[in-house]
């Protein structure tokens, strides 16, 4: 079994440029499709209030100000998880 000598940056971009225009060097290109964004309703008495803060946090849109607060939460979510699994499995072994 032998060892393949790792190639430096400087390598690696002359053998690209080489192969650059060599078909068969090249895997088949990987297809990549966007995800349908979906919607979600809610009521308006909560929609007028995001409404509100939105323009209070001087944002574009509701729409972009509702996606970075669920990011924010989902993020905290996330790492409440992580914590709660982390110490179920300290408290476990």
């Amino acid at each position: 079994m032998s060892k393949k000598a790792k190639l430096t940056e400087k390598e690696i971009d002359q053998i690209v440029a080489a192969q650059a225009n060599v078909d068969s060097a090249w895997e088949k290109p990987a297809r990549v499709h966007r995800a349908k964004s979906s919607s979600v309703s809610i009521p308006a008495d909560l929609a007028a209030r995001a409404t509100f803060l939105a323009q209070l946090h001087r944002t574009k849109n509701l729409e972009e100000w509702l996606t970075h607060v669920i990011e924010e939460r989902i993020e905290l979510e996330e790492a409440a998880f992580v914590g709660v699994k982390q110490e179920m499995s300290t408290k476990a072994g």
